[in-house]
């Protein structure tokens, strides 16, 4: 499962993928989360609930409180999770921008979540940002 350190290969080879479905954050209580009969992308438990991410359509049908909208971007490159600055240099790209970065680190992959409205640009600066290795 070992993946990639090297900061210049992860940056070269991150191939940003943009998901097509709007998501959102909500937060839940255990209840709530046991009776959901999907299973969101992602869940992480806090003090004050149970924040889920799932989709858009999901927290419409099920009348689960959201915000706002959120893109999805996997980057495809198989990143160690002990890889040293990947995520540093994507989102001071992004900040510098203006585009807040949500950023979740599984085993094989990054994924970020950047506002719905600023998808394209956000996948525009990584793809001009892996090109420039």
């Amino acid at each position: 499962m070992k993946g990639e350190t090297d900061l210049s290969i992860l940056l070269a080879t991150m191939r940003p993928v943009l998901h097509d479905e709007a998501y959102v954050f909500c937060v839940v209580d255990q209840e709530t989360y046991r009776k959901l009969p999907f299973l969101p992308l992602c869940t992480f438990r806090e003090r004050e609930g149970i924040t889920a991410i799932v989709t858009r359509q999901q927290a419409e049908a099920y009348r689960l409180p959201f915000d706002s909208l959120w893109a999805y971007i996997e980057l495809a490159v198989h990143s160690s999770l002990s890889a040293v600055g990947f995520l540093a240099v994507i989102s001071n790209r992004l900040a510098a921008a203006g585009i807040s970065t949500n950023v979740i680190s599984a085993c094989y992959h990054d994924h970020l979540f950047v506002p719905w409205e600023s998808r394209k640009q956000a996948v525009d600066i990584l793809k001009e940002l892996s090109l420039s290795q």
